[in-house]
């Protein structure tokens, strides 16, 4: 990365499955990205508990002796629905409120493999940067060629101008857990300049909050 600045980057959200998914690559990657992170002394934020790859990735920070932080809706803690969380945990009432939490409070943002609520939550912080109301880094970690028809889905709504080449520079993608955390700390964000004019309205006189309630 030479001659590249670097973003600093502390704490990275991890988006990913509550399954440990059909092959064990994916839990091996899963283990791998924590193990990264511990490495390079960032911390982890996810969606708490010990299920699948979130159980993976948080297990494997937490012994590097990096800081792991679960947010966690409050109906998934009943009845011990998805395990204990690895580390501190904030119970929070709604998945939005989550969601907003995890963009405030994280650097940058990857997405492992996972189903809707992955993917839910991986285009929520992709439209929201598109939108200028943050401006962290999102990656996907394609393991196993995992994230190939979605990335392929993504170009084509690019040819059919769905999505311009500036939004599209958003989704960065990489085949390993350094190769894609190099990449995060090296983007730049290039907002629209039409967008990037949205004023979004504080909640808090002492620190301005979001409201990311779109009225349409």
């Amino acid at each position: 990365m030479e001659g590249v600045s670097v973003r600093k980057i502390k704490k990275i959200c991890v988006f990913c499955g509550a399954n440990s998914g059909k092959d064990v690559v994916f839990v091996n990657a899963a283990f791998h990205l924590g193990e990264v992170l511990g490495k390079r002394k960032i911390d982890l934020v996810y969606g708490g508990g010990k299920l699948g790859l979130m159980g993976c990735v948080s297990t494997a920070v937490a012994q590097h002796e990096r800081q792991v932080l679960g947010i966690i809706p409050s109906a998934f803690t009943v009845n011990n629905l998805v395990g204990e969380t690895c580390g501190k945990e904030i119970k929070v009432a709604t998945m939005q409120e989550r969601l907003v939490m995890m963009m405030e409070l994280s650097d940058a943002f990857i997405a492992l493999p996972g189903g809707f609520g992955t993917l839910e939550e991986l285009f929520q912080m992709i439209s929201w940067a598109q939108l200028s109301i943050h401006n962290k880094p999102i990656g996907v970690l394609n393991i196993n060629g995992f994230f190939n028809g979605l990335l392929s889905f993504v170009d084509h709504a690019v040819k059919q101008e769905f999505i311009t080449l500036r939004a599209r520079k958003i989704l960065i993608s990489a085949t390993t857990a350094d190769e894609l955390v190099d990449k995060l700390q090296a983007f730049r964000f290039e907002s629209d300049p039409a967008l990037s004019k949205l004023k979004w309205s504080p909640t808090s006189s002492q620190k301005e909050k979001l409201d990311l309630t779109l009225r349409l």
